[in-house]
Order: structure tokens, then C-alpha cells, then sequence
């Protein structure tokens, strides 16, 4: 089973390499205008915020939607090569591409909480860093050509689909519905969800301008590569050694995290020049992003008895809603100040992490909480 879950991951997140940091410059040879790139690249995050909300009133995440949408993330991939001298039927493809992704992870990472202890998810999860780390240094040092670039996709989402059907043989839920879809409440801990939306727009502008960012301040691309990629192997130590810290008060988990990515954007800001501080700076990567979202999707994961929906919320709401709606306000405020503005926003997002503690301790626990 840790065989099988770790392919998924490596192959998923190899894909999600191929499309977040690849297509983009494929669609520029295509004579794709920014604007044009940037509606594209908000149509995936939109339709991962709006699913959870379909899937609370009118479908469930069942094993045979499961296998629909590996099947539509391959066939998606496929039409992007038929469809990418066309703007609007290669945003339908997006859109498509969006929904089926959107789908397929939320319910791996069922599967993988429910057989998964603390200790074991982080050294399973890791592989999906490295699918997305091997995509980057083997295509990024490769001169692919944009045809190729789809090619790659199509072939990432195809073994994306393949492990993902095996996957699927460890659900023990398969036969269960979840009835209580209509008391599903994300009202109740609003301040929670404020918090994860908060803390995912504050990353808009690393995710979206670290880069630009970074040449502005005379560092070379080669060093930027290096900065990127240091980052994400010290996420991977992060998930293959966290589990001892997973097994404590996860909410105070978040809490810290919260507070060292506000000290994290605050230095990016402070010393925009120094080489030194800014590596230190991606080291942090390890509790913003691989201890955050592990702690996250934990917490999520105890705190509702849907255990499908809350993770498709979690996703919708944060990398959907959050990502979306970060990048747009990072392109409007980007200049100096983009750091402290994303530690000001951070910082918001751990004040709603207290309201949330205060309000969580004197609302009686429902059944469906």
C-alpha cells in the first residue's frame, strides 16, 4: 500500500510540476498574450473552489467518480495538445483539467489518513516533492519544445491515472455513503477556514513573483533554480521526519507555522539583497508548506466526520480561492513592499488561528463537527 500511494504522489505532483511551471512558457510559444495565460491559470483554481460546493448538495466523491475523474485528467491533458492554438477551448480544457485534479487528491488523502499513522503519511507524501523537484531539473535543463512540454504532461497524467486506480482497492469507506453531508457546517469555524484562506493568499506572491522578485535584486537565475530546488528538499526532510511533532497539539502546530511564514516574508523584505538570508529564508519551506499543509489536512480530517468534502474544501478554499485570489492582489501591490504586505496578511491569518481556538473550546461538539 505504501508502495503504490507513494507512486501516485510521485506521478500526481510530477504532473502538477509539468503544468504549473512548464505550460505556462508553452503557451507564450503559442502567442498566448500574460492576460490570456493569467485567465487560463485562474480557471483551474476557481473550479477547485467551486466543486466542494457541488459535491456538498448534489454529488458524492465515490469510488466511480473517483475513476471518472483520473480518467478526465488524462483525456484533459490529451485535448491540451488539440486545443492550444484555440484560447477559449483551451480554457475549457483548463477548466476540465482543474475539476478532475480537484477531485483526485482530496480522496488519496482520505485513503492515506485513514491507513495511514502521522508517523508513516509524511514518508509517503515526500514522493510527491520529488516527482515535482525531478520534473524541475530535468525539463528545466532540458531545451523541450512546447508540443514536447504537453507530451510530458499527457504522459505524467497518464501513470497519474494508472496508480491512482490502484489506489483506490485501499478505500474502506467505498461502500459508505456520508450522510450527513447537509450538517456539514463550514460557518461553525469560520475563523479556521478564514485562516487557511488568509494564510494561501499570503502565498500568492512568493508562488507568483518570488522569482521576479529575486532577478530584480541582481541574483541570477542559475541561483534562483538553486533557491527553489533547496527549498523543496528541505520540505522532504520536513514530511520524512515530522511525525514525531504530528504527534502533538496540531492546532498549535499551525499556530507556530503561521508565525515563522510571517518571520518568513518579513526577512525576504528586510533583506531583499542578502543571498545568504534569502536561502535561510527558503529553508523555512519546511515548516511553511510541508509541516503547515500535513498539520492542516490532519486537523481537517479530525474535525469533521466528512471526511472527503472537508479535504475537497480544504483544497477549494485554500490553494483554490486562497492561490487565486493571492496572486491577483500580489500583481496589483507587487513592488517593494510585497513582502511585508504578504507578512501583514500571515499575520492576520494566525490572529484568526486564536479566535478560532477561543470560539473552539465553547462550541459544544456536535456530530457532525
Amino acid at each position: 500500500m505504501r508502495i503504490t500511494l507513494s507512486l501516485f504522489y510521485f506521478a500526481y505532483f510530477a504532473l502538477v510540476g509539468v503544468y504549473i511551471m512548464f505550460m505556462p512558457t508553452a503557451l507564450s510559444s503559442f502567442a498566448y498574450s500574460k492576460f490570456e495565460i493569467g485567465v487560463i491559470y485562474t480557471i483551474a483554481p476557481l473550479m477547485r473552489f467551486l466543486l466542494p460546493f457541488i459535491f456538498k448538495y448534489y454529488v458524492k466523491l465515490t469510488e466511480n467518480i473517483f475513476l471518472l475523474s483520473l480518467w478526465f485528467t488524462f483525456l484533459s491533458s490529451l485535448l491540451f495538445w488539440v486545443t492550444i492554438e484555440n484560447f477559449y477551448l483551451h480554457l475549457l480544457s483548463n477548466a476540465l483539467f482543474g475539476a478532475s485534479m480537484g477531485v483526485i487528491l482530496p480522496y488519496v488523502e482520505t485513503i492515506s489518513l485513514q491507513q495511514l499513522s502521522k508517523k508513516v503519511y509524511g514518508k509517503v507524501r515526500l514522493w510527491g516533492s520529488i516527482g515535482f523537484i525531478l520534473v524541475a531539473l530535468w525539463l528545466g535543463n532540458t531545451n523541450v519544445s512546447a508540443i514536447q512540454t504537453i507530451y510530458y504532461l499527457c504522459f505524467t497524467g497518464l501513470f497519474t491515472g494508472l496508480f491512482g486506480y490502484f489506489v483506490r482497492q485501499y478505500d474502506t469507506d467505498r461502500t459508505i455513503q456520508e450522510e450527513e453531508d447537509k450538517g456539514f457546517s463550514l460557518k461553525k469555524y469560520w475563523a479556521f477556514w478564514t485562516s487557511m484562506f488568509l494564510m494561501q493568499v499570503a502565498f500568492g506572491g512568493f508562488y507568483t513573483f518570488f522569482t521576479i522578485y529575486e532577478l530584480e535584486q541582481g541574483i541570477s537565475k542559475e541561483i534562483i533554480s538553486y533557491l527553489w530546488s533547496f527549498a523543496v528538499i528541505c520540505e522532504i526532510a520536513m514530511l520524512y521526519f515530522q511525525g514525531a511533532l504530528l504527534q502533538r497539539k496540531l492546532l498549535l502546530l499551525l499556530k507556530v507555522a503561521t508565525l515563522v511564514t510571517a518571520f518568513r516574508w518579513l526577512m525576504l523584505y528586510l533583506f531583499p539583497t542578502s543571498l545568504g538570508i534569502t536561502f535561510f529564508s527558503q529553508s523555512l519551506h519546511a515548516i511553511s508548506f510541508a509541516l503547515y499543509h500535513t498539520a492542516s489536512i490532519t486537523y481537517v480530517f479530525s474535525l469533521y466526520h466528512q471526511k472527503r468534502l472537508a479535504q475537497q474544501f480544504y483544497l477549494g478554499i485554500s490553494f483554490g480561492l486562497g492561490g487565486g485570489v493571492g496572486s491577483l492582489i500580489a500583481g496589483y501591490f507587487y513592488g517593494e513592499y510585497l513582502f511585508l504586505i504578504e507578512a501583514f496578511i500571515t499575520l492576520l491569518a494566525f490572529m484568526m488561528l486564536l479566535v478560532h481556538d477561543k470560539r473552539k473550546s465553547s462550541i459544544p461538539r456536535a456530530v457532525n463537527s
